[in-house]
């Protein structure tokens, strides 16, 4: 009786599954027992430990009392897991795109869609237009409602026209990534440089370097498509061809922003996409590409 009540007072502190063991040591025969029957594993998704693959080892439930008598130990089998996704995954891929596959066509498409429908693009478009109109009354947009409302609809298509040439339409023919891709781990001087060359030399489809025909040519010719319906613009060659330098020389400023603003906001705990979006819209509306 007394061994009875210790081996029950040491099971209740160490566990149900010690208990199932002291019970079961108290009340079996002096034989060998049966071969305990055959337990179905199951198996949970676990998170993965670092470094490890697609699948990590855990101990199979229920087989633990069973064998843990054994020489071997309790018996292990493998089980899926869950691999922890990097901290900043919530922007960097926003930032940087996919980095598994190259975009088709279609995603390209989808890609220009989704900017220019952006809640961010359309409240900075409206925003813009407001101040611009209300600071100017004699643009040539006109005063009141009715000059905000062609104010608004002429920076939606310059948007669109944008959005089609520079990330569908050239990315999808000659094959570019339409994607900005960080240098996060470089030093800030490399970094810089990167950011600078990134609107000549891009990264394509088969992530080899290639020339940036989105920003050089999508520029030129979507500044040439607003010059029929942007009013009161000069249309000619060398104010076209100014409007294009001043674009290029500019566009390192979305590109910066890009590259360094993620490094910034992990360590004042912003949320990056919202910042990033209203300062890319406002770079965007501030482009030669207005009248």
């Amino acid at each position: 009786m007394p061994r009875a009540f210790s081996a029950l007072l040491l099971a209740s502190l160490l566990g149900p599954s010690s208990l199932a063991c002291a019970a079961s040591a108290e009340s079996a025969p002096a034989e060998l027992p049966d071969t305990p029957q055959p337990q179905k594993a199951v198996q949970t998704a676990e998170p993965c430990p670092a470094g490890s693959g697609a699948q990590s080892t855990a101990a199979v439930p229920g087989k633990a009392a069973a064998d843990a008598s054994s020489p071997a130990g309790p018996a292990t089998a493998p089980t899926p897991c869950t691999p922890h996704p990097p901290s900043n995954y919530w922007f960097s891929r926003f930032l940087t795109g996919p980095a598994v596959k190259p975009l088709t066509p279609q995603e390209k498409a989808r890609l220009a869609v989704r900017n220019v429908l952006d809640p961010f693009n359309a409240l900075t478009i409206l925003a813009e237009a407001g101040i611009a109109v209300g600071a100017d009354a004699h643009s040539p947009y006109g005063p009141g409602m009715a000059g905000f409302g062609r104010h608004v609809g002429v920076s939606f298509t310059q948007d669109l026209t944008g959005e089609f040439l520079c990330t569908f339409l050239i990315p999808s023919v000659m094959h570019q990534d339409p994607h900005y891709h960080r240098m996060p781990n470089a030093p800030i001087p490399r970094r810089v440089l990167h950011s600078m060359t990134q609107v000549f030399w891009t990264q394509g489809d088969n992530g080899r370097g290639m020339v940036n025909y989105a920003d050089l040519v999508g520029a030129a010719a979507s500044d040439e498509i607003n010059n029929l319906y942007v009013p009161h613009r000069e249309t000619n060659l060398p104010a076209t061809t100014e409007r294009w330098g001043i674009g290029i020389a500019t566009a390192p400023i979305d590109n910066f922003v890009s590259e360094f603003l993620p490094d910034v906001a992990r360590h004042i705990h912003v949320q990056v996409v919202v910042i990033q979006r209203i300062i890319n819209q406002v770079a965007k509306t501030d482009s030669p590409s207005q009248p």
